[in-house]
């Protein structure tokens, strides 16, 4: 392994043409190959080509994250945005003649079949026409992102960004929390037009490329670009209606719960994050001191993840402390010539920090491993329903720690922590639902797509509750979710893993070293399977089933009813 630190990489143009006429020689090669060595010898030079050129376009991608005010990066950006679309058709044309080869039996059994599955589904997922499409949906979605970026919000003589804002949602006096909420509320409002221009060419767009791929709307191709595909829409609704019977109405315990503990009649939607009356758990030191614990964390927890740490901090692959003009996310991203994952996200001092500390590095684990473990790179991560196990299950299995983050209030965390785990599903699974209404309705105009919005927070958060906001009383909180604008259909990954977290989370506290096992094979495993085929690996259950997401949450049901005195 090279010696290099993440600030140290030096940001070459990745090279368009010398990767697309890589593809294309590899191409011919294997559709002339005489023997399966000469197969393997052009994916090997692929691999290795495709690696520099990747690490270059994700290396630019996190530059431009960490300031999205730096003109260089911001260029380079949209180069590349609206040059890959053009040698697409290259690199499908090499996954078509793979699969077309006579010796693609050998592939798959060196491989395994999820080698083949996914390069059928690649090429199912675009043709030539789409190119155009997609070139104008990066253009939109940077736009956006910079929008979210550089938010400066006034409040009280000071000005905050999205994220810094979000920490007084927690103040223990709530004339503070309601107006620090209206603030925040008042950016989206005021930014309502520039948004609702965005979302509506967006789903314009998106649609013109389902109609291209042969399809009504989006949906379909939605799917296949979250590499699904071993269920389908008929699943995820099954899904979405146990989350409705089971989880909804626990929720509304769990917050007529909290009104009575914060002492107030009713909760608003500015008091959701303020759990205690005394006050949240908040983190015991500084952003410094936040990450040594992490490190300790990790080095006792296994000695696989003790190496993980180690190799994240010495190379300086983690970017957590919030500064101006970071964009307004967090994430994991891999850089394929190192075998290294890259963490990005924007500490805000609540109990958010302690997610990054978990989930993302959760994520980034999962990949540290895979990158070790399996022999391809397209098997370097998994399909998105999966990778949120990874990350989820982390957050569960970092509680035993929490002392080391919040020192006396470590109860206060794990129990907000696990609350907010099962009261985020009906919410997230509503995104989830409003994302196939706006692309199965694109005759609904902006002011119509977020009334929709207002009636799913009706049937899935009822205990939502403005207090004398319009804007998001009609249904403005929508605007609040980049994944709606950024990744859609995503969303719905995080609450399929929540089953599978809270699995995990009991299996856990019965038998941790065979959990862990469970949860090292999934890691190991990365994309080499299909989604179901790796819930079998981990021995988890499969959430689309009948009662299997009473079966999943029951465990954390227990112990958040005993909590609130309801056992």
């Amino acid at each position: 392994m090279q010696d290099f630190t993440f600030d140290t990489i030096q940001y070459v143009r990745p090279d368009f043409d010398g990767m697309k006429r890589c593809w294309e020689e590899a191409a011919a090669a294997v559709a002339g190959a005489a023997s399966y060595a000469q197969v393997k010898e052009a994916m090997r030079r692929v691999e290795e080509t495709e690696g520099h050129f990747s690490t270059m376009l994700t290396v630019c991608e996190i530059r431009n994250t960490l300031d999205t005010t730096d003109v260089f990066y911001e260029k380079e950006l949209e180069y590349n945005q609206k040059t890959y679309p053009t040698v697409m058709e290259a690199a499908l044309a090499y996954k078509k003649a793979l699969l077309d080869s006579p010796f693609a039996k050998e592939l798959e059994a060196e491989y395994g079949k999820e080698l083949l599955v996914s390069m059928q589904r690649e090429l199912d997922s675009f043709n030539p026409k789409l190119v155009p499409f997609l070139q104008k949906e990066a253009e939109l979605c940077t736009r956006y992102q910079k929008l979210m970026a550089t938010a400066q919000i006034p409040f009280r003589g000071q000005t905050y960004n999205l994220y810094g804002i979000q920490k007084l949602f927690e103040d223990p006096d709530r004339q503070t929390r309601k107006e620090a909420y209206r603030a925040w509320s008042d950016f989206y409002h005021k930014n309502e037009p520039e948004m609702e221009e965005i979302f509506d060419s967006l789903v314009k767009v998106r649609n013109e490329m389902g109609r291209a791929m042969g399809d009504e709307n989006f949906i379909p191709l939605g799917y296949k670009n979250q590499g699904r595909s071993d269920y389908g829409q008929k699943e995820v609704e099954a899904f979405r209606r146990q989350v409705l019977e089971e989880i909804v109405p626990l929720c509304e315990k769990l917050y007529k719960a909290q009104a009575r503990r914060i002492g107030v009649d009713k909760i608003m939607a500015y008091d959701e994050k303020f759990v205690f009356p005394d006050g949240n758990a908040v983190p015991a030191g500084d952003d410094d001191y936040m990450i040594e614990q992490a490190r300790q964390m990790y080095h006792e927890l296994s000695p696989e993840t003790g190496e993980f740490i180690d190799f994240m901090i010495g190379h300086k692959l983690m970017d957590l402390k919030n500064k101006p003009n970071k964009a307004s996310t967090g994430y994991m991203t891999s850089l394929i010539d190192y075998l290294a994952p890259f963490v990005f996200s924007c500490f805000n001092h609540t109990t958010f920090d302690m997610q990054v500390l978990s989930h993302e590095l959760g994520h980034a684990f999962a990949g540290y491993q895979a990158m070790r473990h399996q022999p391809i790179s397209a098997y370097y991560s998994e399909s998105t329903d999966i990778a949120e196990i990874h990350s989820m299950s982390m957050e569960q299995f970092a509680y035993p720690y929490a002392e080391r983050f919040f020192g006396k209030d470590a109860d206060k965390y794990r129990f907000s922590h696990l609350q907010d785990a099962i009261t985020f599903v009906p919410y997230g699974v509503a995104v989830d639902e409003f994302q196939h209404i706006v692309y199965a309705h694109p005759e609904l105009t902006p002011r119509e797509r977020t009334w929709e919005w207002h009636k799913l927070e009706q049937k899935y958060m009822p205990w939502r509750a403005y207090e004398d906001d319009e804007f998001m009383e009609r249904g403005g909180y929508w605007y609040y979710k980049l994944h709606i604008f950024l990744y859609p259909f995503y969303y719905i990954n995080y609450t399929l893993t929540t089953m599978g977290a809270m699995e995990f989370k009991k299996r856990y506290e019965e038998n941790r070293e065979q959990a862990w096992k469970d949860y090292l094979a999934l890691c190991n495993a990365g994309g080499s399977k299909s989604y179901l085929g790796l819930l079998k690996t981990a021995h988890l259950s499969v959430p689309f089933e009948e009662g299997s997401v009473k079966r999943a949450i029951s465990y954390a049901k227990e112990i958040l009813l005993r909590q609130i005195g309801e056992i």
